[in-house]
């Protein structure tokens, strides 16, 4: 049976910058039009703190994230939703009812770290 998905390139793969950052405040984005949170995340001293909205509302409270580590991908362009501008994608897999679970390192990594 053919593999139906589109492969890529290692330089391809290599191109997206998948890092870890500490999830430092997290507050309700109520003009988004379906449930989120505005995220700030700490990049570590190489690439700062930065701004994502998540629709991460079914299984967290902005208090579970506070403090949790995150990957996010840092290099996309910004994104503006609604009056919030979002500077990386924070990254999850949808679970069976379509709700998103994070992804997270299995246990600390320095902020910034990249995946590799």
């Amino acid at each position: 049976m053919a593999n139906p998905m589109t492969t890529i390139s290692w330089d391809d793969f290599a191109r997206v910058e998948l890092r870890v950052g500490t999830v430092i405040a997290a507050d309700p984005f109520p003009q988004a039009r379906r449930p989120a949170y505005q995220l700030r995340i700490d990049f570590g001293p190489e690439l700062g703190v930065r701004k994502s909205s998540a629709q991460i509302t079914a299984h967290y409270t902005p208090e579970d994230l506070v403090g949790r580590q995150v990957v996010a991908v840092v290099n996309f362009p910004l994104k503006q939703i609604g009056p919030f501008q979002s500077e990386v994608l924070v990254t999850g897999f949808y679970d069976a009812a379509g709700a998103v679970v994070l992804v997270q390192p299995e246990r600390p990594v320095p902020n910034g770290a990249r995946l590799v």
